[in-house]
């Protein structure tokens, strides 16, 4: 399958539409960051949308308050979640389980 040939003006808007929804996903771990944005209504948030569903589950537990990488970790763990897991890709369950870990 050969890759399609793009003209000049929809490679622009790619990479603009790009560069919006990093810039998205990025506000949105900054807001839990800062704590403007609970990391429960953060999952909700992320969940109903397209957009921001794509950020790695990693990503966003690490954006937690007092939350590093090896605590990050051992939740994954605990939770039995893949370390590459999206937040699209959660079951049910897992968001549960997330959502009582941060109540």
């Amino acid at each position: 399958m050969s890759i399609p040939q793009l003209s000049s003006e929809q490679l622009v808007a790619a990479r603009e539409a790009a560069t919006q929804a990093r810039r998205a996903r990025a506000e949105l771990k900054e807001a839990v960051r800062t704590g403007q944005v609970a990391f429960v209504a953060a999952l909700q948030k992320a969940t109903g949308d397209d957009v921001l569903s794509r950020i790695k589950v990693v990503d966003l537990l690490r954006s937690v308050p007092r939350v590093g990488a090896t605590r990050a970790q051992e939740i994954m763990e605990q939770l039995q979640i893949a370390p590459n897991r999206r937040i699209r890709g959660l079951g049910r369950h897992q968001i549960e389980r997330l959502s009582e870990q941060f109540q």
